[in-house]
């Protein structure tokens, strides 16, 4: 009986992370639709479209899965749903500032989604702007640490134009304006081989440390709006020390 649970337990594991690995692949699909229906098929004249398949590509992300994402986009294939980006404000318990980037084919739907999961976990929807303003916008990318060493990346992110540079866990993390991540991650990707993602981020100009409860109940908010279907990324002002985020 214990084998059997321990094999129970271990399909519910892998058909959690299949799970939440079609969640990741229909999210960089869609940034990938709206990339190219913006701007063409074409990489070289569609940068935002080069970064989101490069991160999707990092992703592992089957190729045909990628390729028809653009062909829908561009309308060579079935045009399916039409996305449109929708930035969600507000926030969470303790005054925590947060952003909450969606991309959707109905808006009413998504607004109703992301209201009652800011409600539910103690939260409340502003405005648009009613956060962002204490945010700036940056580029970031990330690349596995294995691919160099850190002086070898710092010299080489400073050639690039990139601003800063942190390593967490196996990854390094590099910033740049808003505008260069483009050309940053071009230049690191011709360096480096393939980069794991590049987008760009909501970066909190001011920061609240939390204990322990108090990070716990903005993780649950946080961890609820990510499952959404519509929702690609959100971003908050929360900080904790590091024996608080090793407890989390």
């Amino acid at each position: 009986m214990a084998g059997h649970s321990k094999w129970a337990n271990i399909q519910h594991r892998k058909g959690a992370q299949d799970k939440k690995r079609a969640g990741l692949f229909a999210k960089l699909a869609k940034e990938i639709y709206v990339a190219a229906k913006m701007g063409g098929g074409d990489i070289d004249s569609n940068p935002r479209l080069r970064l989101a398949i490069t991160t999707a590509r990092g992703q592992s992300m089957p190729k045909d899965n990628i390729e028809r994402a653009i062909k829908k986009g561009t309308g060579e294939g079935n045009e399916g749903a039409n996305f449109e980006e929708i930035r969600y404000e507000g926030y969470g318990n303790d005054g925590i500032a947060v952003i909450v980037e969606t991309m959707t084919d109905n808006r009413n739907r998504t607004a109703s989604e992301v209201r009652s999961t800011f409600t539910k976990y103690g939260g409340n929807l502003g405005e648009t702007g009613s956060v962002s303003f204490s945010f700036n916008q940056l580029g970031e990318i990330t690349l596995d640490s294995s691919v160099a060493d850190e002086e070898t990346m710092l010299e080489a992110i400073m050639e690039a134009g990139a601003t800063d540079m942190e390593q967490e866990g196996d990854v390094y993390i590099i910033y740049c304006e808003m505008t260069e991540l483009h050309n940053v991650s071009t230049a690191l990707n011709n360096k480096f081989g393939e980069i794991k993602s590049a987008k760009i981020i909501w970066q909190p100009t001011n920061t609240v440390e939390l204990d322990l409860e108090q990070a716990k109940k903005i993780i649950k908010l946080v961890d609820a709006l990510e499952c959404l279907d519509d929702v690609q990324s959100v971003y908050t002002n929360m900080d904790v020390s590091d024996e608080i985020a090793e407890q989390l």
